[in-house]
């Protein structure tokens, strides 16, 4: 028994062209550091939410999910470089790959500047404790808060393309490490705030928001310094005659990204300004115990997207056709753990939070649905970033996009909490159905005029 699970172990590991194998390297890697990183980001819940209250812990949320759309000002930079640089590589052309990662750092710079001082000086303006819906028992105000979570999201902005530099590479163990370092941290900072401070959200936010900045920083020196000394960005490098090239593949992302953050980040603040900041907060805990499935699905699917892009520029399609089956059975054993997880939901998050915070099953079940579909979804979205074929999910995210903010006000309104997350079902629900047909086309080698743009 022990010799057949030996080859059987074996021959996995031997079996498939370069690209394969380094498809499943990257997978097994990306595995025990994401598991590390899920598990830390699971103890981190009820550690932070009981450092804070429940109230204090929502607006630390929805700030946060406020905040996030700024990266959306890198104008699908770093997707975009990540699939020029696969394609560059795959060429084997070394100076575009220089000159485009030179540009994309000092584009980022210029654009993080400019975000960072028209937010600072419009938000002056604006009372954001009545604009979350903050009641009158919380004093302090949010304005310092919004500021140090503007800042330090700011200055990931400008650190972030050297994640796409190692996904572009095939690496993307290398950087889910450096999510798990700046999970690590923040972890350890909050356990030591516990211990040595009451409960302050400013404190919260100085640590939640500076430890992942402080380990990209360290990041960016460590393998400039080392493993990615030939692509260090550098002045002479920088060619701004190049951003209309960069801008060409990244435009189509910027919209999809302002999509993707319209469907995402969206629900904690209508959540937030009708129901109240408490309300995010029971939202946000089976949204992070179903988020497990979206993480060790990501976990398999990541290295897939410049290993789409490599094959294509090959026009391996034999290859893609046999990838996108093999991750559909894996979509199949993430229904099945879903169904699994919402039977034992109650139970976990009893032995989780504690009998404190109640969460309704149907929110459980709604969310359920939506990691299903949100899974599905990744597998087509993938496929065609990496092939570049980015129209119809340009037009899909625009209509969706309009509708899905007024819909999840009103769903909310009818039926509570679940009221959003249905919203976002049927919003995705349309998404996968003109994505999946696009996908079998481009597949079969039919896809003509708009499908193949």
């Amino acid at each position: 028994m022990l010799p057949l699970i030996k080859n059987k172990v074996q021959a996995f590991w031997r079996q498939g062209n370069e690209r394969s194998l380094q498809v499943k390297k990257n997978i097994i890697y990306t595995f025990l550091i994401r598991g590390l990183s899920v598990l830390i980001g699971f103890m981190l819940l009820p550690l932070t939410i009981n450092y804070l209250n429940p109230m204090q812990y929502g607006i630390w949320v929805t700030i946060a999910s406020l905040v996030a759309w700024i990266n959306t000002f890198d104008i699908g930079l770093s997707n975009g470089l990540r699939n020029k640089l696969a394609h560059s590589l795959a060429l084997n052309e070394e100076e575009a790959v220089h000159r485009d990662i030179s540009t994309t750092y000092a584009l980022l710079c210029c654009i993080a500047t400019a975000v960072f001082v028209v937010f600072y000086g419009v938000g002056l303006f604006f009372n954001w404790n009545w604009l979350l819906r903050v009641p009158p028992t919380v004093t302090f105000d949010l304005w310092p808060v919004l500021v140090i979570t503007l800042a330090s999201f700011c200055i990931q902005f400008i650190l972030q393309p050297v994640n796409s530099i190692l996904l572009a590479m095939h690496q993307p163990f290398k950087a889910s490490l450096i999510l798990l370092f700046g999970q690590a941290l923040t972890y350890i900072l909050i356990c030591a705030l516990s211990f040595f401070t009451k409960g302050s959200l400013y404190m919260l936010v100085l640590v939640a928001s500076g430890s992942p900045v402080l380990v990209l920083l360290l990041a960016n020196i460590y393998l400039f310094a080392t493993s990615l000394k030939s692509f260090m960005p550098r002045f002479k490098n920088v060619f701004l005659k190049n951003a209309k090239s960069l801008m060409n593949v990244s435009g189509a992302f910027f919209f999809i990204q302002i999509g993707a953050l319209v469907l995402y980040e969206t629900d904690n603040v209508v959540i937030s300004r009708i129901l109240g900041p408490q309300d995010v907060t029971t939202f946000n805990i089976p949204f992070k115990y179903f988020s497990a499935i979206s993480i060790v699905f990501y976990i398999i699917i990541t290295p897939y997207w410049s290993a789409f892009t490599d094959a294509y520029a090959r026009q391996d399609f034999d290859w893609i056709r046999a990838s996108v089956n093999k991750l559909r059975k894996f979509w199949l054993a993430a229904v099945g753990l879903a169904c699994v997880m919402l039977l034992c939901s109650d139970l976990v998050y009893r032995l989780w939070i504690g009998k404190d915070i109640a969460v309704p099953w149907m929110l459980s079940l709604s969310i359920a649905v939506y990691t299903i579909l949100q899974t599905w979804m990744v597998i087509h979205a993938y496929l065609l970033n990496g092939l570049g074929k980015l129209r119809v999910q340009l037009i899909l995210v625009v209509t969706t996009g309009i509708i899905n903010i007024p819909l999840s006000v009103l769903l909310v309104k009818q039926v509570g909490l679940p009221g959003t997350v249905w919203a976002n079902i049927i919003v995705m629900l349309i998404t996968n159905i003109f994505i999946t047909w696009q996908c079998r086309l481009i597949m079969a080698n039919k896809a003509t005029g708009i499908w193949n743009k």
